[in-house]
């Protein structure tokens, strides 16, 4: 058997939408699409949903080239999707000079896709300290040291480099790094996904043209 075909009857031997997918009235949907995604994640978290809060980005650089990336929203509010980067890695460096931004949330258990079209902004320094100083220790270690998609010549260099920020946290615990960014995604689309084992699915699209226009919804074929 080829390495391809080999390949191939793995796939073939996979479960599609194998557990018990969840119920979705699109008739019965808000006119707001936060709403929606509050219920819908909240359901998510209540459904076991592992790591539901994982969500994939995906930016573009100057050349149109696209990158994403598996990150974890910080927040949810009204205004948006939050999520925390140092301004300096490939995404900071990306929507630097391009805003628009995709977001993608998976919750295989329940058969439900949410995904996000928009653009990113990057919060006031005032909020983007208050996020660092918020996370775990180790999570500050690793964003106080930065370097993020520069090339590493072997992996003792992230220990050392660990130990010498966390010594410099121990000495000043109010140290915040000047690339620490914090962004938020603010949506012109959100499509809601809720899968079918008919391959029936249920697509809702909001859409709007600005910001803080108001939102028109539509029926997707699947």
């Amino acid at each position: 058997m080829s390495e391809h075909g080999g390949t191939r009857e793995l796939l073939r031997g996979l479960t599609v939408f194998a557990g018990p997918l969840a119920e979705f009235d699109p008739t019965t949907a808000p006119e707001d699409p936060a709403r929606l995604f509050r219920d819908w994640f909240a359901e998510a978290v209540e459904a076991g949903v592992r790591e539901p809060h994982a969500m994939t980005v995906a930016t573009v650089n100057q050349h149109g080239e696209p990158s994403s990336r598996v990150v974890i929203m910080k927040d949810f509010t009204p205004e948006g999707w939050w999520f925390a980067t140092t301004t300096g890695s490939r995404k900071g460096r990306d929507l630097a000079g391009n805003a628009a931004v995709a977001l993608s949330f998976y919750w295989g258990e329940q058969g439900r896709q949410v995904r996000v079209g928009g653009f990113a902004e990057l919060a006031s320094p005032e909020q983007c300290a208050a996020d660092y100083l918020a996370r775990p220790l180790e999570s500050r270690v690793a964003g106080l040291h930065g370097r993020q998609s520069e090339p590493l010549a072997e992996l003792a260099q992230i220990h050392r480099t660990a130990d010498e920020s966390r010594a410099r946290l121990a000495a000043d615990p109010e140290l915040v790094p000047p690339d620490w960014g914090l962004y938020r995604v603010t949506a012109t689309e959100v499509e809601f996904w809720q899968a079918d084992r008919d391959r029936r699915h249920t697509r809702l699209r909001y859409t709007r043209p600005a910001a803080k226009a108001q939102w028109n919804r539509e029926l997707l074929w699947p």
